[in-house]
């Protein structure tokens, strides 16, 4: 039995020998391959699709590991590859994965880094003030973490991008910040040089050619420290900038020979192509500019070839117009032309303004007859750029303004959150308490006013009824008149003519001529009096049926005795008001009075025009006033306009309101009549 618990427990740790073993050679393996992997997504002598299926390998790897720091620095080895090989899809994707997993482990070290490569990528792209966001949020970060190498690195990222928008105050600051943090560092030469460098050509650019020069010449001479790789061709980068500077200032034949001494330089063409090619571009200016003929034009053609092979837009269209300035000193106007215009047609597929400046002012000089059109449009284009350069600084300084401002409000938060758990609580109460009790006050308020627009509209109706039973007494004193006015006169009359007329019978035809024109003439009297009581009656009807304008007449003599803005009322002659329902003049009534409410509460008018017109099957009521209207989009309707919507759906109307800040008020009201109760009036 001791035998085989023996055997039994040999073989458990032959067989947990094995497991280990396995299980190390399983990780070796993975980690052999993920190096493999990195080294074949970096070999430039692969096909692009190859190097992305090798980075794509390396990321399932990274992605099967730990989430821990050593899995972040391999993710940020395969971002560094799909940046080398500009997939910027995949690079983005690879950061915001590295960025979100810094986060989520707060790991403020990784977010840093991270947000410097997301800044990388927008720069990349050309959206700049995303980048700028990216570099200010791993400043911020740095200094938290008093890393002072990167900080200054950081500093010189934005650096680069405010120079590159036009922001050269702002990148000169930058640059001064990255110094007075590197001088106190070992081993930076790299970045000192970067820093130098960026000044000289700062000042070229504000044309203060000595510190240009001294600063240039300070990057030339850290250059001389041999730990900086020269494959980067930093040197020749140097000369060429000196060149550039002395060609600014005039002088050609010392900037030619910085130029010639740049294109010396080991391995230029295969490090660096897109420099090989400025050098020989300036080359060629300085020799045109000195009238030395040998190598031209062919300095600027093989400039021209290598930019165009690079696909650099702006390298061509400096080598165009500097052919352009070339043919047209050798009298050659047609190939100046055309060169300077196929140099401005593509510097307007791009959205650098100096490339477009420098081709206008080439076109304007050798197309002396459309000058002016190009020096116009030069202007133009000058004063957008000062303004899209000014606009960029303006944004990157608000971007640092509301960073810190989100910061801010994000600390003061995170001091408050554990009292805003208990105050949320008790405000969600008393929350729901005041909503009960709101509710039901508004709804005991719309009661309210319901029963008080009822009693307003039964006050309405009566004063009409009264009104109208006014009106019928009127009439009845008025017929009783009339009866008494045909009884009394003209039936006593036409009686008496009737008698004489019968007398004439009996009188020869002499005596009752001159008779019967007696009783004409009386007939023609009798005549003319029913026509004054038949006009009487119309007029009476008139004002009779017009009642409704009376009481709307007082309520306008009250409006013009109380306030002093000018009231201008207009009545169509054509409504027959007394066809026109009792409910629709109170409604009429009513929002009238509402109208004129809002305009001495809210207008601040000085004219109001009250207009009644007939339009086919309505009729129009239209209130406008001069005063300060509103934006109808924004403004919400306040109970007045609530109410006069309210009346006018009551009489199936339509109601439009037009309106604007500064511009006045116009309410504009049609109410469907039937067309017959709207024909003129028989008067």
């Amino acid at each position: 039995m001791k035998k085989i618990n023996k055997i039994l427990l040999l073989l458990f740790f032959v067989l947990l020998a094995c497991t280990k073993k396995t299980e190390n050679a399983v990780k070796n393996s993975s980690v052999d391959s993920l190096s493999t992997y990195l080294t074949l997504a970096n070999e430039d002598n692969l096909p692009l699709q190859i190097k992305q299926k090798y980075a794509q390998k390396a990321l399932n790897v990274i992605l099967e590991q730990k989430d821990d720091s050593l899995n972040k620095v391999n993710l940020f080895k395969v971002a560094n590859r799909y940046y080398n090989m500009s997939d910027w899809k995949a690079y983005l994707k690879t950061t915001k994965l590295i960025l979100e997993r810094a986060q989520a482990s707060k790991d403020s070290v990784h977010m840093a880094k991270a947000y410097t490569y997301l800044g990388d990528y927008y720069l990349s792209q050309s959206i700049s003030d995303s980048a700028f966001m990216n570099y200010y949020k791993a400043e911020k970060t740095y200094l938290k973490l008093h890393d002072e190498l990167n900080l200054a690195k950081t500093f010189l990222n934005k650096a680069n991008l405010q120079y590159n928008e036009g922001d050269f105050f702002e990148s000169e600051i930058a640059v001064f910040k990255a110094l007075s943090i590197l001088k106190n560092e070992k081993n930076v030469n790299e970045l000192l040089y970067e820093s130098y460098n960026l000044l000289g050509i700062l000042y070229n650019e504000r044309e203060e050619f000595t510190k240009a020069l001294e600063f240039q010449n300070k990057a030339l001479n850290i250059l001389k420290d041999k730990k900086i790789a020269s494959d980067f061709q930093f040197k020749a980068a140097s000369l060429n900038n000196l060149g550039f500077i002395y060609m600014h200032m005039g002088s050609y034949k010392r900037a030619k020979g910085f130029f010639e001494r740049g294109l010396q330089e080991k391995n230029l063409f295969v490090d660096r192509s897109s420099l090989y090619a400025i050098l020989l571009d300036n080359l060629g200016y300085a020799k045109f500019k000195l009238n030395e003929s040998d190598q031209l034009p062919d300095l600027f053609y093989e400039s021209l070839r290598i930019r165009d092979s690079l696909d650099i837009t702006s390298g061509v269209v400096s080598s165009k117009i500097h052919l352009s300035e070339y043919y047209a000193f050798k009298k050659d106007t047609f190939k100046a032309v055309q060169l300077s215009k196929q140099a401005l047609a593509l510097s307007r597929t791009t959205e650098k303004f100096v490339n477009t400046l420098e081709a206008l002012k080439q076109t304007a000089a050798v197309d002396p007859r459309n000058a002016s059109r190009y020096s116009k449009e030069y202007i133009q284009l000058n004063e957008k750029m000062l303004k899209a350069e000014r606009k960029m600084g303006e944004k990157f300084s608000r971007i640092e303004y509301e960073t810190n401002e989100i910061k801010d409000q994000n600390s003061n938060l995170q001091e408050k959150n554990k009292t805003l758990v208990y105050v949320f609580s008790i405000c969600t109460l008393i929350g729901l308490f005041f909503y009960v009790y709101k509710t039901q006050q508004a709804k005991n308020r719309e009661l309210l006013f319901k029963q008080q627009q009822q009693v307003a509209n039964e006050d309405i109706y009566n004063l009409m009824i009264s009104q109208q039973n006014e009106i019928e007494l009127t009439r009845i004193k008025e017929k009783k008149k009339v009866a008494q006015e045909l009884h009394d006169g003209v039936l006593g009359r036409m009686f008496g003519i009737r008698i004489s007329l019968d007398s004439l019978d009996k009188l020869d035809e002499e005596q009752a001529a001159a008779k019967r024109n007696k009783y004409l003439m009386e007939l023609k009297n009798i005549e003319q009096d029913i026509r004054e009581i038949s006009h009487d009656l119309n007029r009476e009807k008139s004002e009779l049926i017009n009642n409704f304008v009376v009481i709307l007449n007082k309520l306008f003599e009250d409006q013009r005795n109380t306030f002093s803005s000018k009231l201008i009322v207009s009545f169509d002659p054509n409504i027959k008001w007394d066809v026109v329902s009792n409910m629709v003049k109170i409604n009429l009534y009513r929002i009238i009075q509402e109208g004129l409410q809002n305009c001495n509460k809210y207008a601040a008018a000085d004219i109001i025009k009250i207009t009644f017109e007939t339009s086919r099957e309505n009729l129009v009521l239209t209130i406008e006033d001069d005063g300060q209207g509103f934006n109808t989009k924004r403004t919400k309707s306040g109970i007045g306009l609530h109410n006069i919507d309210y009346r006018v759906a009551e009489c199936n109307g339509t109601l439009s309101i037009k309106s604007a800040k500064g511009e006045g008020t116009i309410l504009y009201i049609k109410i469907p009549i039937d067309p017959n109760n709207l024909l003129t009036n028989d008067i």
